[in-house]
């Protein structure tokens, strides 16, 4: 029980520079304190697990505010069946879903990575240097399982619209009859002006924004670039 109680309590208040206690830290305080003389962390993790209540554990959730969420969201879903207004979409229509991920470190490899031979794996040397922070901008061709990507100095209108135009200038998006853009709610493509923009720039193509806190429903989330997930909040 005493195990259990230190799981509830904030490592603040005992100067621990952590937001949250792991298993480890648990067992190493449960000995500090003297409440056992050893003790390991997956005996610690066993304890915690079987309790009923579980009071130091939380899921974090947000409840959708946008009035219009279920049309915002009908309308995304609706394409991503295949279909816009009650209508099926036809051979020439294509749906892209887009979204950006900000602050990516840009490493460059001290030395250049040696290539696997005969008993000998692949080698990347360990030191890096840094080049900086990037932001990764993609854009998911839903039904045909294809993604567009670049990357870009920061995110923001502009970027956005060279996003666009590397797919809009691509076939077969070129010569479609209709592209449907998924957006969330970032900045670089919010509101009415956005989609009057986006429409200005490329007549055949259309902006449909998801409600609010929705970005879980973009399916840009299904590619997942390696070491950083295109998820955030919006």
């Amino acid at each position: 029980m005493a195990v259990k109680s230190l799981a509830c309590e904030l490592p603040s208040r005992l100067g621990v520079p952590l937001s949250r206690f792991h298993v480890p830290d648990l067992a190493a305080e449960a000995v500090a304190r003297g409440i056992v003389a050893e003790i390991s962390g997956s005996t610690v993790w066993r304890w915690l697990s079987e309790d009923a209540i579980r009071p130091w554990a939380r899921r974090s959730w947000i409840f959708p505010r946008d009035p219009a969420f279920e049309a915002k969201a009908g309308r995304a879903l609706d394409l991503y069946a295949g279909a816009w207004e009650g209508k099926p979409l036809g051979e020439g229509d294509f749906v892209i879903s887009s979204d950006e991920k900000t602050s990516i470190q840009a490493r460059v490899r001290t030395h250049p990575t040696l290539a696997p031979a005969p008993g000998r794996a692949m080698r990347v040397e360990h030191e890096y240097d840094r080049g900086g922070a990037l932001a990764y901008m993609a854009a998911w061709d839903v039904h045909r399982a294809r993604v567009m990507g670049r990357c870009e100095p920061t995110t923001g209108i502009e970027p956005f619209r060279r996003l666009v135009a590397q797919v809009m200038t691509a076939e077969p998006y070129a010569s479609a009859r209709r592209v449907f853009w998924v957006v969330d709610n970032g900045s670089s493509h919010r509101g009415n002006a956005a989609a009057r923009r986006l429409r200005k720039d490329w007549p055949n193509a259309t902006l449909v924004s998801l409600p609010v806190h929705a970005s879980w429903l973009n399916q840009i989330w299904v590619y997942r670039p390696s070491g950083a997930g295109l998820r955030k909040a919006a």
